[in-house]
């Protein structure tokens, strides 16, 4: 069932839909669904976790490797046969042999790349939704609101629940892409492909000093207009703007070539990934000029950062995991409001102390066969929920 209701503007309105109550079994059986995605999701929540502990263990044993080994160079503009192998540590300006161009609007830069972004002025539509019970049934009010904005990507309005009066084009007349410099050198040496891919701090590109480069497209700031009138635009209209990143030439309207420090491994008059003997890859770029312990100990904060980040991940996954896979014990008792909080409270209890044991007991697992201390001493730790919620629970049901 539908009912549409116009506020009187274009571009909002409302669709109210219902629904039977699902009966016990529907409930029932839609429960046993949930279990079995639980059942995946906490079995992924393992695997999360304990490679997550050994590629972290991995990568610090790398870089401590890489320090004790690394050349750092005299100078970037000789080769030395020394170090042919080795990994070594520079820091020096960007250059390129041939500059960066956009024909279709007269542009050129001498940089590592050049990106140019369309967007086209298009319709959006927002939901905002919210489920209530009335006269036995679940009803569902959702209120959709219409506006126009610059996007990057084509909104398919086929999709919008009312596209009358909000249609979209199926495509943009001009094209985004990003254009990658083929010879990218610091000083006598060749960058990698996977260095040059880490040179990603994009920077606006300055439009003023520009002309309009057809009759038929606008300059306004920084941005080049395909549009009758820029200032009130229409759902089609498209805007330009481009992006540079590893400026590597002197330029008048930009400043000097940006610098950048590398840790790589040096063959001929080429920088490519060194392989350690921990198994991990070492190819590390950074913008600025920095000394070796600088780049190493960044490297250890990312390491730091990203494996805390991967150890909620993984908590987060057994904590859903578990949480869907007991929502049985709340569909039974549902129909009781103050029984049915009270179960839903000590599920979700359940599921945090169940969740924080087994994630320990996961990354002292990880930990085994590196570090055996630590890995008992979080095995120990994993104890720690289960008896924190056990001290919670009266003498008499625990007797």
């Amino acid at each position: 069932f539908q009912q549409f209701s116009d506020t009187g503007s274009r571009k909002e309105h409302v669709k109210i839909t219902s629904e039977p109550k699902p009966g016990f079994l529907e409930r029932l059986s839609e429960t046993s669904g949930g279990m079995l995605i639980g059942l995946v999701t906490f079995l992924l929540a393992f695997y999360l976790l304990f490679t997550n502990e050994g590629r972290a263990l991995r990568t610090a044993k790398s870089l401590d490797e890489g320090l004790s080994l690394v050349v750092p160079l005299d100078s970037i503009h000789s080769i030395s046969q020394q170090n042919e192998g080795r990994l070594v540590h520079l820091a020096g300006a960007l250059s390129t042999s041939k500059p960066l161009f956009d024909p279709s609007y007269g542009l050129s830069i001498q940089a590592v790349k050049l990106k140019r972004k369309v967007e086209m002025y298009q319709w959006v539509e927002y939901e905002d939704s919210k489920e209530y019970e009335e006269n036995g049934e679940i009803k569902k009010e959702t209120k959709y609101s219409y506006d126009t904005e610059w996007k990057s990507e084509v909104v398919n309005s086929r999709n919008f629940d009312r596209e009358i009066g909000h249609k979209n084009p199926s495509a943009m007349a001009v094209e985004s892409f990003t254009a990658v410099s083929p010879n990218v050198q610091v000083g006598s040496f060749v960058l990698s492909k996977g260095l040059v891919d880490k040179i990603d701090d994009f920077k606006q590109l300055s439009l003023s000093h520009l002309e309009d480069p057809h009759a038929d497209v606008t300059r306004g700031g920084d941005y080049f207009y395909h549009s009758d009138n820029p200032r009130r635009p229409e759902v089609g209209d498209l805007r330009v703007s481009f992006f540079y990143a590893g400026l590597s030439g002197d330029d008048p309207h930009l400043g000097s070539a940006d610098k950048v420090t590398v840790v790589a491994r040096q063959r001929g008059d080429q920088l490519i990934p060194y392989h350690t003997k921990s198994g991990d890859v070492l190819e590390i770029l950074y913008p600025g000029d920095l000394s070796v312990e600088d780049v190493f100990q960044k490297e250890q904060e990312s390491n730091t950062m990203k494996t805390w980040a991967l150890r909620a991940a993984g908590w987060f996954s057994m904590f859903v995991g578990i949480s869907l896979m007991t929502r049985i014990f709340y569909t039974l008792v549902d129909w009781f409001p103050v029984v049915r909080d009270l179960v839903n409270v000590g599920l979700k209890a359940f599921a945090v102390c169940v969740a924080s044991s087994l994630s320990l007991l996961t990354i002292s697992a990880g930990w085994l066969f590196y570090r055996p201390l630590w890995a008992l001493l979080l095995a120990l730790l994993s104890i720690v929920p289960i008896v924190v919620a056990r001290s919670r629970v009266p003498p008499k049901k625990q007797q």
